[in-house]
Order: C-alpha cells, then sequence, then structure tokens
C-alpha cells in the first residue's frame, strides 16, 4: 500500500516541521505537537493497528476467496482510496469513524434486509428505529459512516472482461473480418478496385460496426464500474455517460447516413491528365470522416510518443483538458511510452505478422467459402430427415452458420500461431546477434579456448584507471584472439578457471581424473604471458606429434608448420620439452651428469635453430625414449625409495638411447674421458666408456647416475615438483578419450554456457568494493530441507529414492564414492542426505547455490586486491597463510551480500521440534552469514487476558543456537493474503543494498555463474530506451529435465519460454514481465511502491507477474539478459505438472478480471497492446475458443447431418468439401497438438545446441508422445481458464517437490480429470461416432478421416494420458 505509506509519512513529516519550527494548530490553536507518542508502541497501535484491522476484516469477507471480488475491498482498493482527496477526510491524527476504516456494508445489508423480511416485520423494524432515535434526539445531524464499496475498479467475472480491457483489438478483428469479407464477395481482381465507388462504400461501412462496438464498450465500462459509483470522482461519472451518450449519436447517426445515402453519390470531375477520373463521396462518407476525428488524433500521439508521454504526465490545464476524455486521472499507468526506435521496432514486427495473418484468412479461410454459401442459399430442402431446428428460417441460415462458425472462431484464434511463428524467427535472429550459441560443443569449447582469457579479461576483470573503459569489436570480427596485455590478467584466469573445476569436482559432476585433466597450473610464468593449458585440450597432441616426426621425410621448415598448424600440438610438444627440462634439472645433481645433459640440450636446441635437426637426430627412437620418460615419470611419482636403482637404469636407457641411437654425429660421449674438478680441487678420471654400460649385473654404484649424491631421489612428498611431474606425465600418456572431458552432460553445459557468455555484450565489471550491494530472499513454507534418510532409504530397494538417484546420475555417484573415499555406504549417512538432497528440489541446494554470491565476491575481491605472489599461491593457499588478507575479504562479501531465508513455519516447527527445524539450523551452522527470517507467535498475559502476540524476527546461528538480530512486533499474523508474497513482503524489511533478487526453493545457482553477479548490477546504471531498468529478467536453466520424459517435455517447453520467448518480449516488443524468481529488483524502486509481490487473496494468485504489471503501470522498465542463469526445478510427473497448469490456468482468468490487466490493456498503444494480450491471457482465450471450435463444428456437423442439409448439400450441389474449413481444421491442429510451442523450442535448440541435435530431440520427444502430453495439457489449461473466469475457485495448488515419479491409483487420477478431460472426451467421442454412424451413406471415409483426425486424437488423449503416463493407474 505505497500511497497510504505517503500519506502517513506527508502527515508525520508536516508534524515534524511544526514541531522544529514552533508552529501553531490550525485546529486547536496550540503548538503543533505529536499526534501520537507518549506511550510504547504508539505507531504500532494507534496508526498500523487500525489500518491492518480494516485488510484483515475485508480479507475474512471474501470467505478464503470464494466470495465475489465485489462485496469486499482487497489492497489496491484500499490503497487507490488513498489517490483521491477523500482520503484527506481521515484527518491526523486518523478519524477511526471514518468511511474507509467501515468493513460492513450496513446500509446495504440493511436495504437486503428490508427486502427479504415481511412488510409486517419491516414495519416493525422501522417502528423500533424511530423509538431510538426520540429517545436520544441528536443535537446536530451526524454523518452515519458507510462502507464505501470499491475503489476506482470492481473485478466481475466475465468473458467481457477481455473485450472491455482488449476493445481495440476485437474491434479492430471484427471490422477486418468484415473488411475481408466484403471484398472476397465482390472478388476483387486487383488492389486499386477496392476504390471503386460500389466496394469503398460497401467497405467503409464497417464504421457503423464500430459505433455498435463502442456502445457495448460504453454500457459494459457503466455495467462494471457500478460498484464503484460511491468512490468515484465526479469527473469520471461524467465521462462515463458522455461516452454513452456520443456512442448512441454515432449509433444512430452512421447508420441512418448510409440508409440514406447509399449509392447516391456527389461526384467531381478532376482535371485531365490525372491519376483519379472524378471524386464521388455521400453524406455517410462526410459521417464517416468526423466519427474517425478522434483516431486520426490517436495516430498522430502514437507516431509521436514524446508528445504523448508529455500530455499525460504534465499537470498543465491545457494537458489535462486534453488528456481527460482518454486517460483516467489515477496515478498509475501514466507516461509508459517508449522511445521512437522501440516503438518503430514493434510496430514493423507487428505489421509483418498481421499482414501475414490476413493473406492467410482471406485466401484460404474467407474466400473459398464466398461460392458455397451463396450455392447452399439457393438449395431448398424439401424433406428433412430428422429435425428442422429452424422451420421458419430460409436459405438454410443452420447450414451456413454451422459451416462459417468454425471458420471465424479460427480466425481470431490462428493469430496466435502466426505469433509463434515470427517469434521464432525473430527470436533466433537476436540469438544470433547477440552470440548465443557462440560455443555449443566441446569441440567448439576446445577450438576457442586459447582466446577465454581475453574474454574473461574484457568481461570479468575491472578496467584498470590508465586503461580506462574496455572496447569490444564489432559482431562480425573475430573478438578476443590476442591476449590480455595487462600483467596478470591471464594469472586471474588460471585462479577463477581452477575454482570453478574444484566446484564442478565438490559437486561431483567430474571424477578425479577429470579434475586434475582440466586444471590449470599455476606458475610466475603466467605474468610473462605462457600459458600451460590444461591437459583435456592437449590430450594425444604429444603422441600424435611424435607419430608425425616419427615418420617425417623431407626439411625441418616443412615439419615445423605441421606441428604447429595445431595450435594445441605445438603447446604440447613445448611443454613436454620443457617439463622434461625441468625434471631432469630437479632430479640430477651430479656435477657430471649436468654437464652432460646440459650439452645434449645445447645440442638439440641449436640443431633446431639451424633447421637441421632431421640431420643430425634419428627421429625414429622417439617413441622408445617417450615409453622411458614415461616409466621414469611413474617412478618419480610413486616416490618409493627403494626403487633408486629402477629411476638410475631409465636415466641410463634413455642416455643411452639419446647417445647411441638417435644422435647421428654424438661428441657428448668425449666428455666423460675429460678430467673433472670437484669441489676440493682433486683430478680424478672418469671409468672407461665400456664399463658404464655392462648391464645390470654390474656395480651400480659404478655406473653414471649411480651415486648417491647424482640424482635427488625421493622427491618431497608436497613439493609443486610433483605436481609438475603429474601433469607432465598426464600430457605423455592421455589418450583421445580426455578430448570428451568432461562425460558429464550438465558439466559440459554449465562450462559451454560460461565460455560462451564471456563473447556476450554485458556491462563492465566493477571492483567488489563499487559493486552495488544486493539481498536474496528465498520464501520457504514446509518443503524438504534435505532428505531424511528415511525418506533415502525402503523396504524395497528399487522404491527408495538412493535407488533411484542412483540410475538417474550413475556417473555422479560414482563421482561421490570416489570423493568419500570407500566402496560402501557406511558412515555416510550426512554425506549421503546432501549428495541426495544437492540432486532433488531441497531448501539446502538452494540455500548452496546462493552461497556461492558470497563466494564469488571474496573470490573477485581477492583477485582486486591481492599481490602478485598471493595469486601464484592459490586462492586456497592464500586464505590459509594470509588471515589478515581474508578477513577483509569476509567482511567486504558480507557488506555486499545478504542472503534472508523467509520461514513462514519456521516458529511451529522449532515448537514441534521438526526436523526441518533441525535441518534449518544445519544450514546457518554450515553457511554462518545465512539469515533466517519468521514470523514469531506468543501468547502475553494483559490485564489476566491471553493475547496472542506476532513479531517478524530476523535471526542467525551463533556456536550452535539461534541468535535474535532484528524484532519488529506485527499488529497480527501477517498471513492474511496470498501465502507466498505475504512470506515475501513480511521478510522483505531485512533485505539490504541497492538490488533484490527473489529465489524459489527448487532453484539452484553455480559459482561460474555468480561471478557475472556484479556485472548484472551494473545494468541499474544503464538506459533502456527511456530509463533505466528497475527489473533485471534473467534466463533459467531447467535441472529436472532427466528425471523422466514429461520432465524432459516441460524443461524443453520451459526453456524455449525463458530464452527465446522472453527475448523477444524484452526486445522489441517491450512487454516482458516477471514470470518467476530468478529476477533482480530495483529495491528501492520497489519497495517504495508496493513491494516485489501483489499479497491480495485469489486475485494475486500469480504474485509474480503482478510485480511486473505494477512497475510498468508506475513508469519502471524490464530489460531480459541472457549471459547469466540460474537453475530452475520442475514438476516431473503428471499429476504434479497438471496440478501445477492449473494454478497457473487460474492465475490467468484472475489476471484477465484484475485492474492491472485493464489499465495496461486501455493505455498501451496499440501494437504494444497486440504484443501484451498474446504473450499473456491472449495465449489461454487462444486456447480455450480452438477447443470450444471444437465443439461447433461437430455440433454444427451434427445438425448437418441428422437434418438431412449436409446431404442434400453435397449430393445436389456436389460440394464434396469445403477447402476452408480444412484449412481451419488444420489450424486448430496446431494447437491441439502441441505444435505451436514445438516451433519455438526447436529454433532455440537449434541455436544452442545446434540444428541437427534439435531434430533429434524433436523427433525422439514425439516418439515419446510429447503431442499426447501437450495435448493433454492443452485440456487442463482451458478447463481450468474458463471454469475460474466463470465460476472462480482460484486457489494455490501444492503440488510436491519429490524425486521419485509416484504411481497415481486410478481412484486418484479420476478424481482429478473427470471434469476437465474424461467427461469432455468421451462428448467429443460420442459425437464423433454419431457423425460417423449418419454421414457413411454419401461421404467417402478420406474425407472423414482428414476432417476428423485432430479431433479423435484430442479426445483419445483426454482420455487416455493420465494411464499413459502411469502405468499402475489402474490398479
Amino acid at each position: 500500500m505505497p500511497e497510504c505509506l505517503c500519506y502517513i509519512f506527508h502527515n508525520m513529516a508536516y508534524e515534524l516541521h511544526g514541531i522544529l519550527t514552533g508552529a501553531i494548530s490550525l485546529t486547536t490553536w496550540e503548538k503543533v505537537m505529536p499526534a501520537y507518542g507518549g506511550e510504547p508502541e504508539s505507531f504500532l497501535n494507534n496508526v498500523v493497528t487500525p489500518i491492518y484491522k480494516v485488510i484483515s476484516e475485508e480479507v475474512e469477507k471474501s470467505k478464503g476467496g470464494t466470495a465475489e471480488h465485489s462485496v469486499w475491498r482487497n489492497y489496491d482498493d484500499l490503497n487507490e482510496y488513498f489517490w483521491s482527496p477523500d482520503c484527506f477526510g481521515i484527518g491526523w491524527p486518523m478519524r477511526l469513524d471514518h468511511d474507509f476504516f467501515v468493513v460492513g456494508p450496513e446500509s446495504k445489508s440493511t436495504a437486503n434486509n428490508a427486502i427479504v423480511l415481511s412488510p409486517d416485520k419491516s414495519k416493525e423494524k422501522k417502528d423500533e428505529e424511530a423509538e431510538d432515535t426520540t429517545e436520544e434526539p441528536p443535537a446536530e445531524e451526524i454523518h452515519e459512516p458507510q462502507w464505501p464499496g470499491k475503489t476506482n475498479f470492481v473485478e466481475i467475472r466475465s468473458f467481457w472482461q477481455i473485450f472491455r480491457s482488449f476493445d481495440r483489438m476485437w474491434s479492430f478483428l471484427i471490422l477486418s473480418l468484415q473488411t475481408i469479407i466484403i471484398i472476397a464477395c465482390h472478388d476483387l481482381g486487383s488492389p486499386l478496385q477496392l476504390f471503386d465507388a460500389i466496394v469503398f462504400e460497401d467497405i467503409i461501412s464497417i464504421f457503423i460496426t464500430s459505433a455498435f462496438l463502442k456502445l457495448i464498450q460504453a454500457i459494459l465500462d457503466i455495467t462494471f464500474t457500478w460498484k464503484a459509483r460511491y468512490t468515484m470522482e465526479y469527473s469520471q461519472k461524467v465521462k462515463l455517460l458522455m461516452k454513452l451518450i456520443f456512442a448512441l449519436i454515432w449509433t444512430i447517426v452512421l447508420p441512418v447516413c448510409y440508409a440514406n445515402s447509399r449509392r447516391k453519390y456527389t461526384c467531381y470531375s478532376t482535371k485531365y491528365g490525372s491519376l483519379v477520373e472524378e471524386w464521388c463521396f455521400t453524406s455517410y462518407m462526410v459521417a464517416a470522416a468526423i466519427y474517425l476525428t478522434s483516431n486520426a488524433v490517436n495516430v498522430v500521439l502514437y507516431l509521436v510518443p514524446a508528445f504523448s508521454k508529455y500530455m499525460e504526465v504534465s499537470n498543465h490545464k491545457i494537458c489535462k483538458v486534453l488528456s481527460w476524455w482518454t486517460q483516467p486521472r489515477v496515478y498509475v499507468g501514466r507516461g509508459m511510452q517508449e522511445d521512437q526506435v522501440s516503438v518503430l521496432k514493434y510496430t514493423l514486427f507487428w505489421i509483418l505478422v498481421l499482414c501475414s495473418k490476413f493473406i492467410f484468412s482471406y485466401s484460404f479461410e474467407i474466400k473459398p467459402l464466398i461460392a458455397p454459401t451463396r450455392q447452399i442459399m439457393k438449395i431448398g430442402v424439401r424433406k428433412y430427415d430428422w429435425h428442422e431446428l429452424f422451420p421458419r428460417v430460409k436459405s438454410n441460415a443452420g447450414a451456413i452458420v454451422a459451416v462459417w462458425t468454425p471458420v471465424v472462431i479460427v480466425y481470431f484464434m490462428d493469430i496466435q500461431i502466426w505469433y509463434s511463428v515470427f517469434c521464432t524467427i525473430f527470436g533466433g535472429l537476436y540469438g544470433i546477434l547477440n552470440h548465443l550459441g557462440e560455443i555449443r560443443t566441446l569441440g567448439m569449447l576446445r577450438s576457442r579456448f586459447d582466446s577465454l582469457p581475453s574474454a574473461f579479461n574484457v568481461c570479468l576483470i575491472p578496467p584498470s584507471s590508465k586503461r580506462g573503459k574496455k572496447k569490444r569489436k564489432g559482431f562480425l570480427s573475430n573478438i578476443f584472439q590476442k591476449m590480455p596485455d595487462e600483467k596478470g590478467a591471464i594469472a586471474k584466469f588460471v585462479v577463477v578457471w581452477n575454482q570453478i573445476i574444484n566446484h564442478l569436482r565438490l559437486e561431483d559432476l567430474i571424477s578425479n581424473r577429470e579434475m586434475d585433466l582440466m586444471l590449470m597450473p599455476m606458475s610466475s610464468e603466467l605474468f610473462s604471458r605462457k600459458v600451460r593449458w590444461p591437459v583435456f585440450l592437449l590430450a594425444n597432441k604429444f603422441s600424435t606429434a611424435l607419430t608425425i616426426a616419427k615418420d617425417f621425410e623431407g626439411k625441418d621448415e616443412i615439419l615445423a608448420k605441421k606441428i604447429t598448424k595445431d595450435k594445441y600440438m605445438f603447446y604440447a610438444v613445448r611443454e613436454c620439452y620443457e617439463s622434461l627440462k625441468y625434471v631432469l634439472e630437479i632430479l640430477v645433481v651430479g656435477n657430471l651428469e649436468k654437464r652432460i645433459i646440459c650439452d645434449i640440450l645445447g645440442e638439440i636446441e641449436k640443431s633446431i635453430q639451424e633447421s637441421c635437426l632431421l640431420k643430425k637426430f634419428n627421429l625414429k627412437v622417439l617413441p622408445a625414449l617417450q615409453a622411458k620418460v614415461i616409466e621414469l615419470a611413474e617412478l618419480l611419482m610413486d616416490g618409493d625409495k627403494d626403487h633408486q636403482y629402477k629411476v638410475v637404469k631409465a636415466l641410463q636407457d634413455m642416455f643411452e638411447l639419446i647417445t647411441n641411437d638417435m644422435m647421428v654425429d654424438s661428441r657428448i660421449l668425449d666428455m666423460i674421458h675429460i678430467p673433472q674438478i670437484n669441489e676440493g680441487e682433486y683430478v680424478y678420471l672418469t671409468r672407461d666408456i665400456d664399463q658404464l654400460f655392462e648391464g645390470v649385473n654390474s656395480d651400480i654404484e659404478t655406473l653414471l647416475f649411480a651415486n648417491e649424491n647424482s640424482i635427488h631421489f625421493p622427491l618431497p612428498e608436497n613439493d609443486p615438483v610433483i605436481e609438475k611431474i603429474k601433469r607432465f606425465h598426464l600430457l605423455l600418456t592421455v589418450k583421445d578419450t580426455a578430448m570428451d572431458m568432461p562425460a558429464n552432460i550438465d558439466a559440459r553445459r554449465r562450462i559451454s554456457f560460461f565460455a560462451t557468455s564471456l563473447f556476450t555484450d554485458m556491462p563492465d565489471a566493477p571492483k567488489v568494493r563499487n559493486t552495488l550491494p544486493f539481498s536474496v530472499i528465498t520464501p520457504y513454507y514446509v518443503e524438504d530441507v534435505n532428505f531424511s534418510l528415511k525418506e533415502l532409504g525402503s523396504d524395497k530397494e528399487e522404491d527408495s529414492i538412493i535407488f533411484y538417484l542412483q540410475k538417474i546420475f550413475p556417473d555422479e555417484w560414482k563421482n561421490f564414492m570416489q570423493r568419500m573415499d570407500c566402496e560402501n555406504q557406511k558412515n555416510l549417512e550426512d554425506d549421503l542426505r546432501q549428495w541426495a538432497s544437492f540432486r532433488g528440489q531441497t531448501l539446502c541446494r538452494t540455500v548452496r547455490g546462493m552461497m556461492y554470491y558470497r563466494e564469488a565476491l571474496k573470490l573477485q575481491a581477492f583477485l582486486d586486491m591481492a599481490e602478485d605472489e598471493d595469486i601464484l599461491e592459490g586462492y586456497e593457499t592464500a586464505e590459509k597463510s594470509n588471515r589478515a588478507l581474508f578477513a577483509h575479504l569476509e567482511a567486504l562479501a558480507d557488506m555486499k551480500y545478504t542472503y534472508v531465508v523467509s520461514c513462514q513455519s519456521f516458529a511451529s516447527q522449532k515448537a514441534k521440534n521438526d526436523p526441518h527445524y533441525r535441518d534449518i539450523i544445519d544450514l546457518m551452522i554450515r553457511y554462518p552469514s545465512l539469515r533466517v527470517a519468521y514470523v514469531e507467535e506468543k501468547e502475553e498475559i494483559i490485564q489476566r487476558k491471553p493475547y496472542k502476540v506476532y513479531s517478524s524476527k530476523l535471526v542467525k546461528v551463533v556456536n550452535g543456537f539461534e541468535q535474535t538480530i532484528y524484532q519488529i512486533k506485527l499488529p497480527g499474523p501477517p498471513d492474511i493474503g496470498e501465502g507466498k508474497p505475504e512470506n515475501q513482503n513480511s521478510s522483505i524489511v531485512f533485505t539490504r543494498g541497492e538490488a533484490l533478487q527473489t529465489i524459489d526453493m527448487n532453484q539452484d545457482n553455480y559459482l561460474e555463474e555468480a561471478l557475472k553477479m556484479r556485472n548484472l548490477l551494473q545494468e541499474f546504471l544503464k538506459c533502456q530506451g527511456r530509463r533505466p531498468p528497475t527489473i533485471l529478467g534473467l534466463r533459467e536453466h531447467i535441472f529436472t529435465g532427466s528425471v523422466s520424459s514429461l520432465a524432459w517435455f516441460m524443461s524443453y517447453q520451459e526453456t524455449s519460454f525463458v530464452t527465446i520467448g522472453q527475448r523477444l518480449l524484452a526486445n522489441p516488443l517491450r512487454v516482458r514481465f516477471h514470470y518467476g524468481h530468478p529476477d533482480v529488483f530495483d529495491r528501492v524502486f520497489h519497495i517504495t511502491r508496493g513491494g516485489v509481490s501483489k499479497a491480495s487473496k485469489t486475485i494475486n494468485l500469480s504474485e509474480d507477474v503482478f510485480a511486473g504489471f505494477n512497475s510498468i503501470l508506475r513508469r519502471g522498465c524490464i530489460s531480459y539478459h541472457e549471459y547469466l542463469q540460474v537453475g530452475k526445478g520442475r514438476d516431473v510427473g503428471l499429476n504434479q505438472i497438471s496440478k501445477f497448469e492449473a494454478k497457473v490456468a487460474n492465475g490467468n482468468s484472475e489476471q484477465t478480471i484484475s485492474r492491472d490487466i485493464f489499465r495496461l490493456g486501455r493505455q498501451f498503444d496499440f501494437f504494444r497492446m497486440l504484443s501484451f494480450y498474446f504473450t499473456t491471457i491472449g495465449f489461454y482465450f487462444s486456447s480455450l475458443i480452438s477447443v470450444i471450435g471444437i465443439y461447433v463444428f461437430l455440433y454444427g456437423q451434427l445438425y448437418l447431418v441428422l437434418s438431412g442439409l449436409e446431404r442434400a448439400l453435397i449430393i445436389e450441389a456436389r460440394i464434396k468439401n469445403v477447402q476452408s474449413l480444412e484449412t481451419a481444421l488444420a489450424s486448430q491442429s496446431f494447437i491441439q497438438l502441441g505444435l505451436l510451442t514445438g516451433l519455438p523450442m526447436v529454433m532455440e535448440i537449434g541455436l544452442e545446441k545446434g540444428f541437427l541435435t534439435a531434430l533429434k530431440d524433436f523427433v525422439l520427444m514425439q516418439l515419446q508422445l510429447a503431442a499426447v502430453f501437450f495435448t493433454f495439457s492443452l485440456g487442463t489449461k482451458t478447463h481450468y481458464y474458463g471454469r475460474t473466469i466463470l465460476h472462480g475457485g482460484a486457489k494455490y495448488r501444492p503440488t510436491g517437490r519429490k524425486v521419485v515419479v509416484f504411481h497415481a491409483s486410478f481412484t486418484e487420477n479420476y478424481r482429478l480429470y473427470s471434469r476437465s478431460h474424461f467427461v469432455k472426451g468421451f462428448e467429443l467421442m460420442l459425437l464423433l461416432i454419431v457423425y460417423n454412424m449418419f454421414r457413411r451413406s454419401y461421404q467417402s471415409n478420406v474425407a472423414y478421416v482428414l476432417i476428423t483426425y485432430a479431433i479423435w486424437f484430442m479426445s483419445l488423449t483426454w482420455l487416455c494420458a493420465p494411464f499413459l503416463f502411469n502405468p499402475a493407474g489402474f490398479s
């Protein structure tokens, strides 16, 4: 209630100003004193509690949301009361006898009772009232407080609300249909014939229809706002009445003018040679031109949005007068116009959509019906086979209605299909332009990996003050190819990359070996821009290079070109050579041995420089040498002191291979006979060369490398040398299998998306100390925190969660057991619970993901502040050695990030010592910066009477026990509206910072995505069109797709909506709202404008989208960004999915009758209104009328068959098949078979994974009965949407988020689907059977199948799907 808060704030501010200035009150003529004060909790008791009681009592009148909206006031009604000057009658201090505080409509209820009571009783009641008034005559006339009723708007359940909110669209479609029919009837050969006098006069008759539609609109406006007449301003009442009068006048004037002037033209000839020979007009044309004056003004205002915005927001008297007719003077819905470029973009989009739709409708739906209609009207049926329903109607009107109605219904519905087609095209183009799918596969990742450090430097490293803002190159250029110039930039990338890989290992997505292959070593060489790439990039490259060199014959330059052509092969050869030099330098310490090795290496390097390596060395020996080097590396890694003789033997074998077999002209052996001077300056001679290699039986002490002082073995275990030797060994031994690293699909997806996102356009990252502080809030009710051991186990192994998870995630289970370093499950209870819980939709998974934000901030602050030495040590090592630095990082992260879990039932769980309470405490112990907010309820004795006291508390855990940080006393229980938004709004006070991300408890996050959060927050500082964004939309990844085939279908459907769908909604259509909970809010903007979710009972069931409506209505802006994604879980079983679909359909039907939809539909310009309609409630209404079209078609055909009309028409007129009817039914089948959602899905999968993969997945989905699922889902949507609009019943439906897909009994399935699917399925099947029985004598089976196949499919799907996707459903 933001305006209510404004009323309180301004009164208190005025009061404070009076106190400070010593002003005199105009009412008491004394010094201004505080209206409330002098006692504890005065503000709570005297200001907050009275308003709370009004809200609470009004909600009680709703009877749990089952009562009509018109009999009680919701949050919007109470808040909008403060939009009118009447609110000043409340006064300050507030008058509790004011109408605002009256809850029961006394006067109305009394009147109603008088009608119900008998005349005698009502007379007695009047006498009693008269006696009461005569006993105590009032000194003056007292105003009787009465219930003020609804404010500005009344939510009435009716399908007319759709016409009322989007009247311009329906008028446009109806008038366009009339125009198309007129053009088709005249059978025009050229567009120029439209200007023929007769044709043109018939076409402009559409304005008579327009006048009637405006009359209906004016009547609906008065009817639907009648119950808000008490709070409506007088000027608004006058405007509604004037609109009705004008509509009536035009409804009379236009038809009269048309009738009187039809075919009576007044013509004027033009000059000779002009394009038009003469101008003809009638009085009706003049009247129509006057009628269109207001539309012409609207067109001008549409084309100049800046001027129309100024008129709406300006308080100038002229602007008020001009906008009074079209713009209600309310606080919301004004100045929502976009900039000129955005207007042109979405106008072009809708012109293309509408042109395609109308050309298709004219060519394939309307025009083919004209000739058959004329023939039907000429044919008379003398004898009816069954019964004529309309005996007095001539010209076979029933047949015409039966044929035309399905086509007209499809005409109003198929624009949704055309929107999906163009959404696919434009969404795909925008995805390509935004570098989506830049890296789709592991092969693309490997080929572009060497450009990642540069991309990382540009995107995620703050620009230095010297260099200033970083520049990106154009779209078509090959960006980020050069290494970053900044010192330490590559080292920072290595630190971050290694942290990402380590976290993938901790999450068991990769194995130990995969981690070793993917890590990048830290070394001081990084500061000289010399990178040691991960081994998985260099896998098998060295062996391939050896094979090439071994078999090569030719010049050195050609061999060098072959090896350097593959950059990773060159990296592998160079690193292996340098690693071997390093190992020998560390291992060999004898002077003679060192000299020999130095000379051999010098000879090799000299040969390479002089391009004579092939002449001086025999490279065919390289494989044998490789085998000896591998043997040496394995011995060094083993580090067994008893194997020193094996190390010596390996070194001697290597020396023998090089000197005897490789070197063509070996002068190294001569060095052995040269006198050497030791440290004591004694001269000695080495043994004869023949004695050096006498074999194994000779005394090893007397051989080269055999002296104890010749080699340093074993090497220290913790020495970095061992890590380098391990990497060296991997480079030598790893084969092709490493090129498929990582094997886990989720790890591949995450790494590929992170790499792709580095090539997208994102704001420069600020330093952590300059990052906008932000908070995350998660509403939690009673869902699982962790899986208990009882849930994980079961009497039957096949039914246990842990068994199920092992089958779904076999590689992750294997990695987990490897990480635990054991082969059985004993002593692993806590770790096992965590492992399973992190793969379900649990709170602990969400908390772990959200705490990655804090980890990312610490890591980024470390890179901002650490010295080169700390970076070289590595993040983990520096954390242990430099405690002062990391204490600073902890404090900085806590300043910038706050995470609050709003636990609705925490107090009751605590009182019952529920296991969930213990699990939440354990979470706070594991993550000390986690905060939990909840509402505490306790009893206090006041004046010997117990009272319940409610407090909102924020707690943390210290030394294993919870400790209260803040406590705010409440006027009563806060859950008086919808549970989830109330839960959020009661805890939002504990959040901090300038941004707020709302996260559901079935979501997840990843470290690599958390690293981009500070970039995302910079979007708040950039303008999107006219204004900076107030909500930042993010994409979601559905992580439950692998659980079942249904979960896979849902994940692809959701993925297409949250990517290609929302991409188009944000740009160019500019109608994206808030659809879920990864979005980031401008906290200051929303906390002062009603919070992040509306909470009125029933009407705000889909609370998420209302936050977006509210933001746009209050001149906010919502953008969408695809470089950051958050994990999201979805329902996995058919019953769970159906409950979710029912909840969403219920929410959309409540949106349909809401004031937000009405205001946006009326105040958006025409094309933006079309975008708004077809991306919100329009999808559900189109689905509904597509199903209604099926019923209309079947009942129409049944009428034709049973009456004998169809037989007569087919036999006598030889009308075999009406083409437009088949086209209409084919259009419906797009929606029925779920193909409508298939197009964007295929495009998005193609962009991100490749179009061949998309085609394979789409075919596989059809084989797994995806069409059956989507058709069944259509029935769920249409049933609950239509029923709720007419009868109400919208409510939150808990679906459960268990991992296992449980089998549902037949009784449960029948209870869930009897009304929504089974009854309708049987009805359709009965109609089809009856139709088939009566049409067989004169119609071919092929025609029957072509016309009815989609209806048969839909009816069978509605009857059988619950059992197809639940094999044990009949048990």
